[in-house]
């Protein structure tokens, strides 16, 4: 049997300042931080599905897409996330992740994580330096969020946004 992957959305957000930022998962009652992400739903491509998860979790529109990678960055899930996937009638092995870069060029007054009141992703943000984010991740993401860091930072540092 071959194991299944999730088609995967994951957004980098930065700003001015090269900052970029991360959220707190809502589901969890200590602050466990990651990059907005999201399933890739049928017919779309992974840059569309960042823009609509981007708009969906952080309420964000003031953003202009970058870069998306063309192949994904592979992770499995642990057991216990396993176990939750079954549960849910789900019989992904992990996640394929195609990562996008955004720059955003809005207020942090835009970050609205009640946009589907339903089902809140996120409780916090911070901005923080992109070299962190595999330090906050947690550990089954820690790999690929590293090489996601080792493709974008160059990328950030070297954005100029349009004058």
């Amino acid at each position: 049997m071959q194991k299944k992957y999730r088609p995967n959305a994951g957004i980098v957000v930065f700003r001015k300042d090269k900052k970029v930022l991360v959220c707190a998962r809502a589901d969890r009652q200590t602050n466990n931080w990651q990059f907005p992400q999201g399933g890739i739903d049928n017919g779309e491509t992974p840059a569309e599905a960042a823009v609509r998860e981007l708009s969906e979790e952080t309420g964000i529109t003031s953003a202009k897409l970058v870069y998306t990678t063309p192949s994904p960055i592979r992770y499995d899930f642990p057991n216990h996330v396993l176990k939750h996937f079954e549960e849910n009638g789900r019989d992904f092995y992990g996640q394929d992740q195609y990562w996008s870069l955004f720059y955003f060029d809005g207020n942090d007054s835009e970050i609205n994580f009640y946009t589907h009141p339903e089902e809140i992703e996120f409780k916090a943000f911070q901005w923080i330096d992109i070299e962190q984010a595999p330090e906050l991740i947690v550990f089954f993401k820690k790999e690929a969020y590293a090489k996601m860091v080792s493709i974008f930072k160059p990328i950030i540092e070297k954005f100029q946004p349009d004058i």
